[in-house]
């Protein structure tokens, strides 16, 4: 009776045991799994990040500021981006169409006044300037051209400064009035752009400031 005991004893501390191991392994492989969902979890996410970065580079590398970067015909213009402190604006994300002044298009004014904007003290001023190229929105010349005969012959469109401009065709060009009635003529159209598109003028515009 004894030995019947005993025996049974040691069969139930040896299911136990068998219990706790089981229980002990169990724990194990759910934590080995949830450390495999969280490596897989922290992956993917990595793998994101490089593809956002990526996809940023790529499309600064193709934005509005880089295009004007790599074109020498508008160094004056980039200048004056860096100064009003706007340049990283039109590398990022976005959809905007501007009128970019050439080189020629700035030497017409006069050098004082342009001096006098590229003050420090200045940055809002040059900046409101700026803006007032830039359209809010992707427009190439032929939208451009279809809008202005929609609109039967002028369209008034708002700036990123909140002023207006005045569009109209002559002679097949696209033709852009400012607030003091000087009118620009777009020189070259379509410089398409990851985050917009670029229509180069022949003078800059400006507003009433």
């Amino acid at each position: 009776m004894k030995l019947k005991t005993i025996v049974m004893s040691m069969a139930v501390v040896a299911m136990l045991f068998a219990s706790c191991n089981d229980s002990k392994k169990k724990e194990e492989a759910q934590a080995q799994a949830e450390q495999m969902r969280m490596q897989r979890e922290s992956d993917s996410l990595m793998k994101l990040d490089e593809e956002n970065k990526g996809r940023m580079a790529d499309m600064e590398a193709n934005s509005i500021a880089a295009k004007a970067m790599g074109n020498s015909d508008l160094s004056t213009l980039v200048g004056a981006l860096q100064a009003a402190d706007l340049a990283d604006t039109f590398k990022g994300e976005g959809e905007y169409t501007v009128f970019a002044p050439t080189n020629e298009a700035f030497s017409k004014v006069p050098k004082a006044t342009l001096d006098n904007l590229m003050k420090p003290e200045n940055k809002e001023k040059l900046q409101a300037l700026l803006k007032y190229h830039v359209l809010q929105g992707k427009m190439n010349s032929t939208d451009v051209l279809a809008k202005i005969k929609d609109a039967g012959g002028k369209l008034d469109v708002t700036t990123l400064n909140g002023e207006v401009l005045t569009l109209s065709e002559k002679d097949g060009k696209v033709m852009v009035k400012d607030a003091k009635g000087n009118t620009a003529t777009v020189t070259g159209a379509d410089m398409d752009a990851s985050n917009g598109v670029v229509h180069t003028i022949d003078k800059v515009l400006m507003p009433k400031m």
